[in-house]
């Protein structure tokens, strides 16, 4: 079947996701920066402004989001809800990181599935002149959470695992990597996606009142093991496999996340120390670019290595 030809996207971004938009729009010449003044008013309420609105009419429009902290989420709703309403021929939003994807089930009543708060929001963004909003999200936490949208939006739900492979394949003992999963959860999402390696399975195990960490599945002896999961929090977890792995004779351990969230710089307990002992040490941590704020902490400190989302999201933006 013919492709349909190609389209200009004009793409606003928040803040701080500029550098990922540069980044972006340098992916292909069908990609247009454009400007929203980020103000405030006094009392700390947002004050926008959304320049060329009247030139942006009959165009496609995208906007490249970054809901970090519930402190930034209001202003960039502000500006989502405002563009498809400015006669533009498509709407996108691009949200790399659903923040709330994490928690999308309740334990006991009285529990607030926030994942589903969330959804009902970006489900009443207002319809374009080409109808309801397309929805990029990546390595959503769970894939069930695309029947909480409703109809006035498209989830695309894309991944990070292409480039993660692309990254493996590149590494000098590629054919000695096995691929670890933390948990059966973190399997039944990306197994497929890496079927071509062997992988290895850990699960947490309850010991009284504490949650250990036992190997579950497979080999890791003297092989190259990269932990593969769709987030990162504290990183206690990935720590914990990393010294059951070690225990059974891996030869390196690995880690990849697409979103490195990392809150109260917790990213700190993985960065190389002097004389560190090397079984302690993780030999890379790659983290894609969906979480703005952690590439700028991180940057040219070992082991995080940033695989950028920018081509992906380029070719996204065409769908």
């Amino acid at each position: 079947m013919e492709k349909p030809n190609k389209k200009q996207v004009l793409l606003f971004y928040c803040v701080e996701s500029e550098q990922l938009a540069r980044k972006i729009s340098d992916q292909s010449d069908l990609i247009q920066l454009q400007s929203i003044n980020w103000r405030s008013f006094d009392d700390g309420f947002p004050n926008l402004f959304i320049n060329n609105a009247k030139d942006i009419r009959g165009h496609h429009v995208a906007f490249l989001a970054s809901f970090s902290s519930p402190a930034v989420i209001f202003e960039q709703l502000s500006v989502i809800f405002a563009l498809p309403r400015l006669f533009v021929a498509s709407f996108t939003l691009v949200l790399p990181f659903f923040p709330t994807g994490s928690f999308e089930r309740m334990e006991e009543e009285g529990d607030v599935a926030t994942a589903f708060t969330m959804a009902r929001i970006l489900s009443n963004i207002p319809v374009s002149r080409g109808g309801p909003t397309s929805l990029v999200i990546y390595d959503i936490h769970a894939l069930q959470e695309r029947f909480y949208f409703g109809d006035h939006v498209l989830p695309c739900f894309e991944t990070g695992m292409p480039l993660l492979k692309q990254r493996l394949h590149q590494l000098p003992d590629a054919d000695n990597v096995v691929i670890a999963f933390p948990d059966d959860g973190a399997w039944k999402r990306f197994h497929k996606l890496l079927d071509q390696f062997h992988t290895v399975v850990c699960a947490k195990v309850r010991e009284g009142d504490k949650r250990i960490v036992r190997l579950k599945e497979g080999d890791p002896a003297g092989r190259h093991v990269v932990i593969v999961d769709d987030l990162v929090q504290s990183g206690g977890t990935l720590i914990e496999c990393q010294k059951v792995l070690a225990a059974h004779g891996a030869n390196k351990v690995s880690a990849y996340v697409t979103h490195a969230v990392f809150p109260k710089n917790s990213w700190e307990r993985f960065v190389h120390k002097e004389n560190e002992n090397t079984n302690k040490a993780f030999e890379y941590f790659w983290i894609t670019d969906s979480c703005a704020n952690t590439v700028k902490d991180i940057a040219n400190k070992a082991p995080f290595e940033v695989i950028s989302l920018a081509g992906s999201i380029a070719d996204a933006l065409q769908i």
